[in-house]
């Protein structure tokens, strides 16, 4: 075969490929924003609503908000404000079109460094297709996903330049390094899962690269030249440690026990190998369980076996020891050793680790039935019935993502045991309006949590639960309910905002004051100012309504929330005239 032909069937391979992604993934367009991360991502986040410029650049690279320090991930969704304002579309377009961008440079990568293009591009294509990459791209807030796999496969891309380059003796090889280094950063600064890498690129060293030599002549060249990569790597480790230990998401001393969260760990690798080859009951939320002894040791034993054929494999198919580690090492981080959060697992943490098990699997058929026609037949036959399931499977599980009610209602399918699951469907239900259904669900979610619930947790479905009486008119049980969060959590102003709701609509609205003005200690909010300024007004105090509500209008201004200003802008005219509020 001539070069322009393996060139135009390569090409043809990726438009195949990004026609099949654009097809499958379509529907994911239609799908709303969710209430789990998206507010704080998106949806309720004044400091990226209002597009790029110079405060929100700054605010990106600063800030610890949603337990994270990801400050290209913020500047990507700030700019996604910036073209689609608010609207859901666009923000899941963006998301889709890294994910076929991903997958694309995959299949070019994989094709590069093997020369084995079809084998490239089955990998590619089960890794753009398979239900588990659903939740890394139909949720707008795991853009962290697919944003720093792109950049994941812009430094393998340019690692694998630079060593054709020194291998060469080019002498621009240093540029393709550099370039390496500087996508790794922007990758980590997109999603600190990212720490792996340098182990992928030493173990892509062995295979495909074939730069390791043994004995005498072993150079130590390929340790020291990860050692910047491991560099970077630890510099964001230490700094995301220490945002997510001052947001009390990865407490120094955990809810689940160290036994239950080793005991996991085994389970959860033979979890994750189950659902890439038989993906089925695929949740939103995996909560911790009580594994029995024998599901424990039958997951080690899975584990070490494999482990063991793969290094005694891996003279005559190193391919098997590459893609296994690419595997174990690529979920080492959300694995659950330090525990973050209070999920044993999730969908989204396979996106890239999966790839090493389909490497496994596309090259260790080939070699298997190599020379052998009939075999090579039904293997072909296979690989593309696995493609066709990925893409019959896909768009059912991306229907659950149509809106968070059909999300958290699936889930609570598969199990009704899960606080989060029950709390999330209770929050779906609130913001339609269905207040007894979300009282029954909050209710149901505090019956359920186990000790794996942090605190804070607690504290925010009592909250909701408060949100949700008060929704119904039952004021005495929302200040209940108000009141108990904050003793679980005493420094929370939702909380206090809250119960000022609750007795400014109770016709008390010199207490609410006093839950106004605890809630501002705590939270300098403008919308908290304005109730602040509302009750004032219901006493008749318009003097200090109206400071209050300037207050209110002038940080709305600040945070470059004109809409909000413009607003607080004819209450503050209101009050300077004397008038009140209408009495509900």
């Amino acid at each position: 075969m001539t070069e322009s032909q393996t060139r135009r069937q390569k090409w043809l391979a990726c438009a195949l490929l990004g026609a099949a992604i654009l097809a499958v993934y379509s529907q994911a367009l239609q799908c709303t924003f969710v209430n789990i991360d998206d507010q704080d991502y998106v949806t309720w986040n004044t400091d990226i609503q209002h597009g790029l410029n110079w405060r929100s650049i700054q605010w990106a690279f600063t800030t610890g908000h949603a337990s994270n320090w990801h400050p290209v991930t913020w500047l990507s969704h700030t700019l996604d404000c910036q073209l689609y304002g608010l609207a859901p579309v666009g923000h899941h377009l963006t998301s889709l079109l890294l994910h076929l961008a991903n997958s694309v440079l995959l299949l070019l990568l994989l094709n590069r460094m093997t020369g084995s293009l079809w084998r490239s591009a089955w990998v590619a294509a089960v890794f753009a297709l398979h239900p588990l990459r659903v939740e890394s791209v139909a949720w707008v807030a795991e853009r962290k996903d697919v944003l720093s796999t792109f950049f994941w496969m812009l430094t393998v891309g340019a690692y694998a330049r630079y060593a054709d380059r020194l291998k060469s003796q080019n002498s621009n090889y240093k540029w393709f390094y550099g370039l390496a280094l500087v996508f790794f950063a922007l990758g980590l600064m997109s999603k600190p899962m990212l720490v792996t890498l340098p182990f992928v690129l030493l173990l892509l060293d062995w295979w495909p690269l074939g730069r390791w030599k043994f004995g005498p002549g072993y150079s130590w060249r390929l340790i020291v030249e990860k050692i910047p990569f491991l560099l970077l790597a630890g510099t964001v480790s230490v700094i995301t440690f220490f945002v997510q230990t001052r947001s009390s998401v990865a407490p120094l001393f955990s809810k689940v026990s160290l036994d239950e969260r080793l005991a996991n760990i085994p389970v959860a690798y033979a979890r994750y190998l189950g659902k890439i080859f038989w993906p089925s009951g695929l949740a939103v939320f995996y909560g911790y369980e009580h594994w029995k002894f024998n599901q424990v040791a039958g997951a080690v034993f899975l584990l070490a076996f494999v482990t063991a054929w793969v290094i005694w494999q891996w003279r005559a198919r190193p391919y098997l020891a590459v893609g296994w580690f690419w595997f174990m090492g690529g979920l080492a981080p959300t694995i659950g050793l330090v525990q973050v959060g209070h999920q044993a697992m999730a969908d989204r943490y396979s996106y890239i680790p999966s790839v090493g098990i389909s490497i496994m699997a596309a090259w260790g058929l080939c070699d298997l039935v190599a020379g052998r026609p009939r075999l090579l037949k039904a293997a072909s036959t296979f690989g593309v019935l696995a493609l066709a399931v990925c893409a019959v499977l896909t768009p059912r599980q991306i229907a659950y993502w149509k809106n968070p009610v059909v999300l958290f209602a699936h889930a609570a399918d598969l199990s009704d045991q899960d606080c989060l699951t029950c709390y999330n469907i209770g929050c779906a239900v609130m913001e339609e309006g269905n207040f007894p259904r979300a009282v029954r669900c909050f209710e149901r979610a505090l019956k359920v949590a186990d000790k794996s619930i942090p605190p804070s947790f607690l504290a925010r479905v009592e909250n909701n639960l408060g949100c949700a009486f008060l929704g119904e008119g039952q004021i005495t049980n929302a200040v209940v309910d108000f009141e108990k969060a904050l003793a679980i959590q005493p420094r929370y102003p939702e909380a206090y905002y809250n119960m000022g709701r609750a007795f400014l609509a109770h016709g008390q609205p010199d207490v609410a004051v006093d839950c106004f003005q605890h809630a501002l200690a705590l939270d300098q909010n403008p919308h908290i100012l304005s109730t602040l300024a509302e009750a004032y007004a219901r006493m008749g105090q318009f003097t200090q309504a109206a400071d209050a509500a300037q207050r209110a209008r002038q940080l709305a201004l600040d945070q470059n929330n004109r809409a909000l200003a413009g607003a607080l802008e004819s209450q503050l005219r209101r009050y300077q005239s004397g008038k009140g509020v209408p009495r509900p």
